[in-house]
């Protein structure tokens, strides 16, 4: 993209220090830029804000503080605007039960004029649904599947997609996370993707955000993440010291042996360990899911300190 980010037309979603509060939970100070033509994976763990944030993002949750923009369009004054180009899914979002999918089909094609009936053909045989059957006769499986095509059918230029492969068995989990990759053959498309399973997030985004308790922890491309963090495993003489280096998240000592993870290696790192007398054993490559969890220890850790300090 030849845009800069500092560019209202270049984002899809802008967050800038976004908060909300609910008696036994608070969003807080939430900064989140999506470029157009991305997709950012959005990984937390249950109850970590990841609907919260969603919800606000079409409007459905006023936020307290802080300033949302979506596809141009204030949040949540214009969100009648703005709606008309977001396709929104959720887990506990429902079809009517005793209608058909052509049903549903014809009736999603009587509100949006950017109804695509070839596109929705096409999906109809890719998910492998049959038009004529109704919602409450078809598998979990299914159900999403018809859930997604009704939005992806409406070409939006911006998905919300909060959960949207749970409960999914692999097949289906592919299909779908394929059809998510053919949206941004699109440039202008983008997709905003939660989810706790780490698995589909790294095989689809472009861009990873972390969040954990109300605060995002982490928003890097993925490349960098995976690049960047490394576990090291040492042999170390039993009174060798090893130095504090930046970016180290967790040390581990048994004995000779020892365990290091970090967010920023490169042959620096290696040569000062070595030169401490320390035996480089293996240097790891770890998963979007070992990232995460060493993140949300490192972030949770840092605050118990700061609470006692």
């Amino acid at each position: 993209m030849n845009m800069s980010l500092d560019t209202p037309n270049a984002l899809a979603i802008d967050m800038r220090n976004v908060s909300k509060r609910y008696q036994h939970f608070a969003l807080q100070d939430i900064n989140l830029q999506l470029p157009k033509g991305t997709i950012m994976g959005f990984i937390g763990a249950n109850g970590a804000g990841k609907s919260t944030t969603m919800r606000i993002l079409m409007g459905l949750v006023r936020h307290e503080q802080g300033e949302v923009t979506v596809n141009g369009c204030p949040m949540p004054n214009q969100q009648v605007a703005a709606k008309w180009d977001i396709g929104f899914a959720s887990e506990d979002m429902r079809l009517y039960q005793e209608a058909s999918v052509q049903w549903h089909m014809n009736y999603m094609q009587s509100i949006f004029p950017s109804w695509d009936i070839q596109y929705a053909k096409k999906l109809v045989q890719k998910f492998d649904i049959r038009a004529e059957q109704k919602i409450k006769g078809l598998s979990h499986g299914q159900r999403v599947k018809a859930g997604l095509l009704m939005i992806l059918a409406r070409k939006p230029k911006l998905l919300l997609l909060d959960e949207p492969t749970t409960g999914l068995d692999p097949v289906a989990r592919h299909e779908v996370l394929n059809e998510l990759m053919d949206v941004l053959l699109d440039e202008d498309r983008s997709i905003l993707f939660s989810s706790h399973n780490t698995h589909d997030i790294e095989q689809l985004s472009d861009q990873i955000t972390f969040i954990d308790k109300g605060k995002i922890i982490g928003c890097e491309d993925k490349e960098s993440y995976l690049e960047k963090w490394r576990r090291i495993r040492l042999t170390v003489p039993e009174n060798a010291v090893l130095p504090p280096l930046q970016g180290i998240i967790e040390q581990r000592r048994m004995g000779k042996q020892a365990v290091i993870t970090t967010k920023r290696f490169d042959d620096h790192v290696a040569n000062t360990y070595q030169k401490c007398g320390a035996q480089i054993q293996a240097v790891e490559n770890m998963t979007l899911e070992e990232i995460f969890v060493s993140e949300v220890q490192a972030s949770r850790n840092n605050n118990a300190q700061e609470a006692t300090s």
